[in-house]
């Protein structure tokens, strides 16, 4: 494993980006913060990444105390890497970048790459209350875990039990939701988003 470059600098900032600043480490804890990964997993995720680019990310990962690999109970038997409590910390991190970020987003372009579940984050951020949350757009499902103070906070798919709330939308008012530059009680009074569930959450998504 080669050495850990650094800017040598005795400033925090400087010390983050020795550990994550190099391309494609946050994207790698991006898709971790769903939970456990099959490299295989990431490298479908992440398009345009070699697979030695992506083994020499996680490999630094692991040394810098960012994610673990460990070996899926039979009848499995796969790795997965997942984030360590230091690698989940990133999250308000790659929230706040996405919140940045997300001016520049504009039209999708023909060669952007796109995941549905790329818009979990900004929207988690953009959402108040705990529980589970399925979300369905027209790029796919994913869900959002609400107040999760410890491991994934959001997963591909449908929600592995009944979620606490259901909404569809399209991903431009998703993507102003995460920008901020809708609320969800406008979006929902302006029919841009739908809210269905019975629960407390739904009713106060929905502003019942």
């Amino acid at each position: 494993m080669s050495p850990r470059r650094s800017y040598d600098q005795y400033c925090s900032t400087a010390r983050a980006l020795d550990a994550v600043g190099d391309r494609w480490t946050l994207l790698i804890v991006r898709e971790l913060l769903a939970g456990p990964r099959r490299y295989t997993d990431l490298h479908a995720d992440l398009p345009g990444v070699s697979t030695d680019v992506l083994a020499s990310r996680l490999k630094d990962m692991e040394r810098d105390g960012l994610a673990t690999r460990r070996r899926l109970p039979p009848p499995s038997a796969a790795f997965v890497y997942e984030l360590t409590p230091r690698g989940r910390e990133l999250l308000p991190v790659i929230q706040a970048l996405g919140a940045w970020g997300g001016p520049a987003l504009g039209e999708r372009r023909p060669t952007d790459a796109v995941r549905a579940h790329w818009f979990a984050l900004p929207l988690l951020a953009s959402l108040e209350g705990e529980g589970l949350v399925e979300v369905h757009l027209d790029e796919g499902k994913f869900h959002l875990r609400l107040g999760a103070e410890d491991g994934p906070v959001y997963g591909e798919g449908a929600a592995p039990r009944e979620p606490d709330a259901r909404l569809s939308l399209d991903a431009g008012t998703c993507t102003a939701l995460g920008r901020g530059d809708v609320t969800l009680d406008q979006a929902v009074r302006a029919g841009r988003v739908e809210v269905s569930g019975d629960g407390t959450l739904a009713k106060a998504l929905r502003g019942d």
